[in-house]
């Protein structure tokens, strides 16, 4: 239920910007606030959302499945930011066609990859100090992708909606469930 709402929300929210170059007026509101973070704070806020960080991500949420004897999740930590990234770079991008700086932004890519291992990360973890790092991250990110004019603000919230949405689908995939020990 909350994959199916957040990728509805994600598929609505970039409709009215499609085709657009320019931004909302939530948009201008949040590049008006970052504004005063100058750019050399904004670069070190957009560093969760480079490969290299987001990489060693998905490798921790990888390592951490197989360490606890969970193959089937391992390959879901795997698949699921993979699907997110491909799915927003070839399709959801060129369909909404929203432009900034001669690049296609909504939904932010930068976002896709980084909330698309965070939400396994928060998945294969299940705890609460790692959701609370995940949101700030998140938060840092976006205020760094704004503040550097990579992205509009609803490039970055489309794209946080569509990496939990593919991630929630991928994790629900049925899996067989060990039978109890007797003995």
């Amino acid at each position: 239920m909350l994959a199916a709402v957040c990728g509805l929300l994600a598929l609505l929210l970039g409709l009215p910007f499609a085709g657009d170059t320019t931004p909302g007026a939530v948009d201008s509101a949040a590049a008006a606030a970052v504004a005063r973070l100058g750019p050399g704070a904004a670069r070190v806020l957009v560093l969760p959302t480079e490969p290299y960080v987001v990489f060693a991500l998905g490798v921790t949420a990888v390592f951490l499945c197989l360490r606890a004897g969970r193959r089937v999740e391992a390959v879901l930590a795997l698949a699921g930011p993979l699907l997110a990234i491909l799915l927003n770079t070839w399709l959801l991008k060129p369909v909404y066609d929203r432009w900034k700086n001669d690049t296609l932004v909504y939904p932010s890519g930068h976002t896709v990859g980084l909330v698309s291992v965070l939400t396994v990360l928060v998945l294969v973890t299940r705890r609460a100090w790692v959701a609370v790092l995940s949101a700030l991250a998140l938060l840092a990110a976006a205020a760094g992708l704004v503040g550097m004019g990579y992205h509009y603000l609803t490039d970055v919230v489309g794209g946080t909606l569509f990496a939990v949405a593919v991630v929630l689908v991928t994790w629900s995939v049925p899996r067989r469930v060990p039978a109890p020990s007797t003995g």
